[in-house]
């Protein structure tokens, strides 16, 4: 914060301290006319302003926390959904294998889901993200899903068919009431994610940014001016 408010700063120092010394013949600095009228004025603008700058404030950091919190709340859902579906998985021998692979799917497609949710919230371009190694996935299934709109819903679609297989193998053993549970949060982690990309989607409104960039602009010259005229020595 500091270095960049030097940039700032310190040219309109120097810029200040240039005009006072221009402006010391008196004549000079009536004919300016910001002396003291200047100063009312600059402080009624300055109150306007850091209005504004913390009302901006205030919704960047809500902005944030809200960010956050649905990130938090969204690897909770789906966390608690795989964990459901590993718990539910049948113990029997004969099912054995059955089991193992489904895991090792569900363990690959959660980590894939979870790593496009993030890309799709992320604002930094280029962002390369850790993922469960997906080797024995088909590639044409794999490039569909690159391709895609919302890759977060594709790998949904997967993990829910996968799920349902499962189910219909009896490699999962559960009521089908508790299994809904687990189609629930996956659903509710979606929901989350969406309202997540809210945030990203929709920006702080353009006019009042550039409002608050243009008297920002506007105060740097009118301090240097005031200060310049209103300063004896």
């Amino acid at each position: 914060v500091f270095p960049k408010a030097v940039v700032w700063a310190l040219p309109c120092s120097l810029v200040s301290a240039g005009l006072h010394w221009l402006l010391s013949d008196e004549n000079r600095s009536r004919a300016v006319g910001a002396g003291d009228v200047g100063a009312s004025v600059l402080g009624g603008f300055t109150f306007i302003l850091g209005f504004l700058i913390v009302f901006r404030s205030q919704q960047a950091y809500s902005r944030w926390w809200e960010g956050g919190t649905l990130l938090q709340q969204l690897r909770g859902e789906w966390f608690n959904a795989f964990s459901s579906c590993m718990a539910f998985c049948n113990n029997s021998e004969a099912k054995k294998h059955q089991v193992e692979v489904f895991e090792h799917k569900l363990v690959r497609l959660v980590s894939m889901l979870y790593g496009a949710a993030l890309s799709q919230v992320s604002e930094t371009s280029g962002t390369c993200f850790e993922f469960v190694e997906f080797s024995d996935f088909d590639k044409g299934s794999l490039d569909f899903m690159a391709q895609s709109h919302d890759r977060c819903e594709i790998v949904l679609q997967w993990i829910q068919r996968l799920i349902y297989e499962a189910n219909d193998a009896q490699v999962i053993k559960v009521a089908p009431p508790i299994l809904s549970r687990v189609y629930n949060q996956l659903g509710n982690g979606i929901v989350i994610l969406n309202n997540a990309r809210k945030i990203n989607d929709f920006p702080i409104p353009f006019p009042l940014a550039q409002m608050i960039t243009v008297m920002l602009i506007l105060h740097w010259g009118l301090t240097a001016v005031v200060v310049a005229t209103s300063v004896e020595q």
